[in-house]
């Protein structure tokens, strides 16, 4: 099993780690900043770099038994299992999609009650698809989410059993992903107070501390995916 750091310090660039195993099929070390590709985020990219050698990381994905497969770039050098290496995101690329994920939470509190039927979490844009007949205007939705987001709302965690979330199902907003379970607990993200949340429902992504690092959020386009299915997709600036 991959000790995932990403889970305890999300804002970490780095983090020296030995090699496990290494391969075409990517290489597993004992720990990782690399967040693995899941529930909509894409994997993290970056490097491994050890002395007299550097392997660009084009994905990070699960692999068996807790594992994160670091996929090497076509070419690239692979570290020999023992090797000790220094683990290095893509940070301005990870940094957005942090942005991206918490600006979707902000999204779905806008559109209470309707469940997630799909989404994907991008550099460029980003989406979500709500079982809805008729959502807000484009014009609405982008000002309250800027205006959420200025409002620099702290954003934190905390864990549940699986069984506190079977008593509260409408925590749950996604219906095509499940949250893990197996674990016998939950983690569960925050946007807003404790006692207020503007947001709460389980997560196992990254997000950025404070909503105040999000900027302006536009609205770009909103589509009509079938019956009961309207698909948002939200930009960022900067």
């Amino acid at each position: 099993m991959t000790e995932t750091l990403f889970r305890t310090e999300p804002y970490a660039r780095e983090c020296t780690a030995t090699v496990v195993s290494s391969g075409p099929e990517g290489v597993v070390l004992d720990r990782t900043v690399f967040y693995a590709q899941g529930g909509g985020q894409p994997g993290d990219t970056g490097w491994l770099r050890w002395a007299g050698g550097e392997m660009p990381v084009s994905n990070a994905v699960k692999g068996e038994a807790g594992a994160v497969l670091h996929l090497p770039a076509p070419d690239a050098p692979l570290p020999a299992p023992g090797t000790e290496v220094t683990a290095a995101l893509d940070w301005p690329r990870r940094h957005r999609l942090m942005r991206m994920h918490t600006t979707l939470h902000l999204l779905c509190s806008l559109i209470p009650g309707a469940g997630v039927t799909g989404g994907q979490i991008g550099v460029e844009k980003s989406r979500l698809d709500f079982d809805l007949a008729e959502p807000p205007t484009k014009e609405w939705l982008s000002e309250r989410l800027s205006a959420l987001a200025a409002e620099d709302h702290a954003v934190g965690e905390r864990w549940i059993t699986e069984a506190e979330l079977d008593e509260n199902p409408g925590l749950v907003r996604t219906l095509s992903v499940k949250p893990p379970r197996g674990a016998g607990q939950v983690r569960l993200v925050r946007i807003g107070a404790e006692a207020s949340p503007v947001d709460l429902q389980p997560c196992g992504g990254t997000h950025v501390a404070r909503t105040g690092e999000i900027g302006p959020v536009t609205v770009t386009k909103l589509e009509n995916k079938g019956k009961q299915n309207r698909r948002v997709y939200i930009t960022l600036e900067g």
